[in-house]
């Protein structure tokens, strides 16, 4: 009896193993269906697929896509609304292409007087308002054209110069009509300024010297600072010579411009003789090989006598290498109007000024200090500030002056 309980124990214990083993089997199954089932399908990787690139000439641009219940729908009717739609696409890209370019053009076009003169172009405005819609010219009407250069600050012997020479050539071609006197205005200012060399001139051989003289406040150091800038961008070894050892803040004013435009400064110290800095600066000058040394004089009044006298000095020591000071740029505020002539004058007698900076240009309606310098002092002005940047110093054309003052 007790030998069958045990082949009965044995089998039961058998066939409990071999359903174990079944159910195991088929739970194994069903994992792997359900696996199958979830994973994402299969694709193929292409050959070198990392070096693939779409072509961006093979973009197609399309338009939104609506997609509805019951399947997919482009929104669009039929295939002339589809092409509609990709052509309506297609031009907003172009014009969107062109907004751009012209905005980059914009950006890189030169700086124009026109657009920086509008004090003074209004001043001319009013100057030929009471001209223009005249349909005679008596003698009323060229004293009120006289009048209102002379408001413009154009000065009365320029003036009356340039009236004079418009009345002329209005008889000689008999003309009649003030709306044609503008244009002979225009071109007797062209003409008055252009007889002069205007390009800021450089030593045959050595360094070349720039001495700036003025008074103070009117943008001498700035001027310096930035025509260093430009000079140093042209690929020209630059010396600057704080000669203006009265005033601390210019000295240190050019040392921050120096080491922006990589310049080398040359300075001394507060209330050191201005000479001995510009004697150090020629001598460093020589040892560099540098190609220009922009010399910063003391802002003085002209009506100093020992002062201007100093400037003289200051001009004998530059001299005593010959040939290389090629400039003496007068620097005027344009603000200042007519006392910038008297400035002009005092300075000229002193140190034999080759050409004037004329700064502050496009903030004032006294612009018309121009035609005064060159008319009664043959000074040409050479270079003019409108504005705060570097790039804001430009080179003086006539041309264009006269054209700006027309508002074209």
């Amino acid at each position: 009896m007790s030998n069958l309980l045990l082949v009965l124990i044995v089998v039961l214990v058998a066939a409990a193993a071999v359903a174990l083993v079944v159910i195991g089997y088929r739970l194994a199954i069903a994992r792997r269906s359900q696996s199958a089932l979830l994973a994402p399908p299969e694709t193929k990787t292409p050959i070198n697929a990392q070096e693939v690139e779409p072509d961006p000439d093979q973009a197609i641009i399309s338009p939104p896509v609506e997609l509805k219940e019951g399947g997919t729908d482009t929104g669009l009717d039929s295939k002339e609304e589809l092409e509609e739609a990709l052509r309506a696409e297609a031009t907003r890209a172009e014009a969107t292409k062109a907004e751009a370019t012209k905005a980059e053009a914009t950006k890189a076009e030169p700086l124009r007087l026109r657009d920086r003169l509008g004090r003074t172009r209004a001043a001319f405005a009013g100057a030929l308002a009471g001209v223009s819609g005249r349909s005679s010219m008596d003698d009323e009407a060229w004293e009120s054209l006289e009048e209102a250069l002379i408001s413009a600050d154009v000065g009365v012997s320029t003036a009356t110069r340039l009236v004079e020479a418009v009345r002329a050539s209005a008889k000689a071609a008999k003309i009649k009509d003030g709306s044609e006197v503008e244009g002979l205005l225009r071109r007797e200012i062209a003409l008055l300024l252009s007889p002069a060399d205007r390009t800021l001139q450089m030593a045959v051989s050595g360094p070349t010297v720039w001495m700036f003289v003025g008074v103070n406040g009117v943008g001498k150091t700035t001027t310096i600072a930035k025509l260093a800038t430009r000079e140093g961008a042209a690929g020209r070894h630059v010396v600057l010579a704080a000669a203006d050892t009265f005033r601390a803040a210019a000295a240190e004013q050019l040392g921050i411009w120096a080491e922006r435009s990589g310049a080398t400064l040359v300075r001394g110290d507060e209330g050191a003789d201005p000479g001995s800095v510009v004697f150090n600066a020629m001598a460093s000058a020589n040892s560099r090989g540098a190609d220009l040394v922009l010399v910063d004089t003391a802002g003085r009044l002209h009506t100093k006598v020992n002062l201007m006298e100093e400037l003289k000095k200051l001009r004998r020591i530059v001299d005593k290498t010959p040939d290389s000071l090629t400039e003496v740029i007068l620097v005027l505020d344009a603000t200042t109007g007519q006392n910038g002539l008297t400035q002009a004058r005092e300075f000229a007698a002193a140190v034999e000024v080759t050409g004037v900076a004329l700064t502050k240009l496009d903030g004032t309606a006294k612009g018309g200090i121009v035609l005064a310098i060159q008319s009664e002092l043959g000074i040409p002005v050479k270079i003019v500030g409108v504005g705060e940047g570097p790039e804001d110093l430009i080179p003086f054309d006539p041309e264009e002056f006269a054209a700006a003052l027309f508002g074209e």
